[in-house]
């Protein structure tokens, strides 16, 4: 019990008098946090005049998990807090960028710091919110962004390719190292176990090689071929595979052939045709073999399929070219950036169709024209208010605004 000159918390003492409606009368057992009167907070220890049989309220609130998106739950014997994963805020880690999705056309939403997002754009669209319609007629992927999402066109499932097929494709790489080391250039297959006799049929770049493999389910088959000539502006790929038997040839190379190991014939892949790169951005999803670590980086064009010998080349697709989705796919030699201006000081940034402003120290907002405040977390130097407190800016600085049981500047003292 607490007493408040006549007001009194948990039970009434013996000897005041009160009118007592139906028997005995129990005092409150439990914990009290906030007492306000009249719209007055009062402090329930400090403000007391006497009391007797209070002791201070641990409740385990951590015990419940409170926390979301992976916060941590810190307490002590008054209070307790969220500890939030990056990019995520509020008391409860409840919040993210993304939640306020300003996207457009099914773009993803990637935030990229707690007030700026990038919008990824789906196939066909560009811009800062992807706003802008664009004609594909020789996609430009853009690999593995800093996001760790790969630009990718998505196919419909390529039909009767169980015995046989022929793939005819020209590719252009991007002018820089990375292009020629780790890059995935197609791949349709069997996905999510990441398991040794998954079917799969892939195609990729690995140490300036065209690398070729497939697996019937009983082994993998790989060639790879001699370095590619980098004199060249467009390189020009044949491949294809009948039952166990499969050959490559790269521009003026040599036709290369493997034979795949087992007795399985026929590749049973009920998987879309990813060109470039894959939904999915972690490798290890893919079967073992085939595991790229990049997407494709570069324009790739007039990719064309027959699984029979008694039919034509066509386009993969249902309607035939038509991709059924992809992701930060440009036109080959286009620049989106061209049409963005990013303010003081900010650098244009595009990854295929997609494009955002990475802005200075100090700058945020789609185009960097909004200032950091001194107590956002972007803010360089950080503010010093201890966790739990709460940051206020003023004219000239900020104050810490402390939580119950912490004082001083920064609500560093207990």
């Amino acid at each position: 019990q607490v007493t408040f000159g006549s007001i009194f918390l948990g039970k009434v003492p013996a000897h005041e008098e009160v009118h007592q409606c139906a028997g005995q009368i129990y005092g409150y057992k439990g914990c009290i946090r906030d007492f306000q009167v009249n719209h007055k907070e009062l402090f329930i220890i400090d403000e007391a005049l006497d009391g007797r049989n209070v002791e201070n309220c641990n409740v385990p609130i951590c015990d419940y998990h409170p926390c979301h998106n992976g916060g941590t739950c810190t307490s002590d014997e008054e209070n307790w807090y969220c500890e939030c994963p990056k990019l995520y805020t509020g008391k409860l880690c409840q919040f993210a960028t993304c939640d306020e999705n300003p996207c457009g056309n099914g773009a993803t939403c990637f935030p990229k710091s707690r007030q700026d997002v990038v919008c990824l754009c789906p196939y066909g669209r560009s811009g800062i919110v992807c706003s802008d319609a664009i004609n594909i007629t020789q996609p430009s992927f853009s690999g593995t962004d800093v996001f760790g999402y790969t630009s990718f066109l998505a196919y419909s499932t390529i039909p009767n390719i169980t015995f046989y097929y022929e793939f005819h494709l020209k590719f252009q790489l991007a002018n820089h190292h990375s292009a020629l080391q780790d890059n995935l250039i197609f791949f349709t297959g069997q996905k999510g176990q990441g398991l040794n006799g998954d079917d799969f049929l892939e195609l990729g770049l690995r140490n300036g090689r065209v690398v070729y493999s497939y697996n019937l389910g009983s082994g993998t088959a790989t060639i790879i071929s001699k370095p590619l000539d980098l004199t060249l502006s467009v390189h020009v790929i044949h491949l294809g595979r009948n039952l166990q038997k499969g050959w490559l040839k790269v521009d003026d190379q040599k036709n290369k052939t493997v034979t795949s190991p087992g007795r399985l014939v026929g590749l049973n892949v009920f998987s879309q045709f990813y060109l470039g790169g894959y939904h999915e951005y972690t490798p290890e999803l893919l079967p073992k073999g085939p595991r790229f670590k990049n997407g494709f980086q570069g324009c790739i064009f007039d990719v064309q399929v027959r699984t029979s010998l008694n039919q034509g080349f066509k386009s993969p697709g249902t309607p035939e070219g038509h991709p059924n989705s992809g992701r930060s796919v440009g036109q080959c030699k286009a620049s989106p950036c061209s049409l963005i201006k990013c303010r003081n000081g900010g650098k244009c940034i595009e990854t295929g169709s997609t494009v955002y402003c990475d802005c200075l120290t100090g700058w945020k907002g789609a185009f960097c024209t909004e200032t950091v405040s001194v107590c956002e977390p972007e803010h360089d130097p950080p503010h010093l208010c201890q966790q739990g407190s709460t940051c206020v800016p003023l004219p000239n600085g900020y104050t810490c605004h402390c939580p119950l049981g912490t004082t001083g500047t920064y609500c560093e003292q207990g």
